[in-house]
């Protein structure tokens, strides 16, 4: 897994964005201006993503390469390495889970428009 294909993966999502609102060192993936995903261009060999807390607890336990996220609450949000012993395909996994968690939180309506855009 590299940087780019995280990127192109989280850019495939209905309504996915960048920028790179916390400064030019990293960039934010967002669906109605909401974080799912975040890249540090200074360290790139991992992604940020959002999670369950449980699963997030459970993922830390299970794989060496997702900890806590640095400077993130690490209540919900993990560091995911790549080249480690998280397979790429569960990292893709990982993306479309943190996107979820976002829409989970918002307005049903709103969540209804996402899911009709998949479809």
């Amino acid at each position: 897994m590299n940087i780019q294909t995280v990127r192109q993966y989280c850019l495939a999502k209905p309504l996915a964005t960048e920028d790179s609102a916390f400064g030019p060192e990293g960039v934010l993936f967002r669906v109605y201006n909401k974080i799912f995903a975040y890249i540090d261009l200074e360290k790139p060999y991992l992604v940020v993503l959002k999670a369950d807390p449980d699963y997030a607890i459970e993922l830390r336990d299970q794989y060496r390469g997702i900890q806590g996220a640095f400077h993130w609450n690490k209540k919900y949000w993990n560091e995911v390495h790549f080249d480690t012993d998280v397979p790429d395909d569960l990292i893709l996994q990982l993306i479309d889970h943190s996107l979820s968690e976002v829409l989970r939180k918002l307005p049903k309506k709103t969540q209804a428009e996402y899911a009709a855009l998949q479809a």
